[in-house]
């Protein structure tokens, strides 16, 4: 059961919540936020609508008033600059997985030695607006490939797209969330997790809405989100307490 302070006593005071929770979500946390989201639908009678996109992209979308109450973030940076602005609530603040990047060669065999020697297009996110894309380019600077790659890189609007790119053979590799290639039953020999210090914090956050109409099932799901521990796991993610 899902046991939140003030909402179950909200269900019980009258009907049901009509609004459904509008949710804007990282575009690589979509497809496991989808998989969680019956059992919370059907254990809180609350209904959600989420929208997905790179993270940089719903941080305008919020900033410029779009209707969202809960925002779940690729990152731990944007959350906190919605509260330093006043516009999401510091004490739903939490931290719910940790993203891990990997190198995704369909036709190769992806490992260390193939990405420092890599000489071909590559498909990665836009790091303005996608904090996997900042973390791919910080590993093609340690790896001293900014210059050898330049016009080669490709960049995806978000992860979605990047990982289209690859899978669609337009591109032959890319840099890409490991999540996304576990949801995708792809084989596990032809990706590599790239270390975690070789490139920043892929801490994912999520921040209740200081607009929201709905602020205690929006509390009720990130809190839900953050416990399935198993479930994110599987998915591909770290829980933040094993970072």
């Amino acid at each position: 059961m899902i046991r939140v302070l003030f909402f179950l006593a909200m269900l019980c005071t009258g009907s049901a919540v009509a609004a459904p929770l509008q949710v804007a979500v990282a575009s690589n946390f979509k497809t496991t936020l989808e998989l969680l989201l019956p059992q919370f639908e059907a254990e809180t009678g609350v209904q959600v609508r989420i929208s997905s996109g790179a993270t940089g992209a719903l941080y305008t979308q919020i900033i410029h008033g779009a209707p969202y109450d809960l925002f779940l973030a690729a990152d731990d940076e944007r959350p906190g600059m919605l509260v330093e602005q006043g516009m999401g609530q510091a004490d739903s603040l939490q931290s719910y997985a940790v993203g891990v990047l990997a190198f995704w060669d369909p036709k190769g065999e992806p490992g260390e030695q193939q990405l420092r020697q890599w000489d071909q297009r590559l498909a990665v996110a836009n790091p303005r607006t996608a904090p996997f894309g900042a973390a791919a380019e910080q590993v093609l600077e340690r790896l001293e490939l900014t210059r050898p790659l330049r016009g080669k890189v490709v960049r995806g609007s978000n992860i979605l797209h990047t990982f289209q790119y690859v899978q669609s053979g337009n591109v032959p590799a890319g840099l890409v969330s490991l999540a996304q290639l576990k949801q995708a039953d792809i084989p596990a020999d032809q990706y590599w997790p790239v270390p975690a210090d070789w490139h920043g914090s892929l801490v994912q956050q999520g921040v209740v809405l200081s607009q929201s109409k709905m602020p205690e099932q929006a509390q009720a799901l990130l809190q839900y989100i953050a416990k399935q521990h198993t479930v994110l796991a599987k998915a591909g993610y770290l829980v933040p307490h094993d970072h």
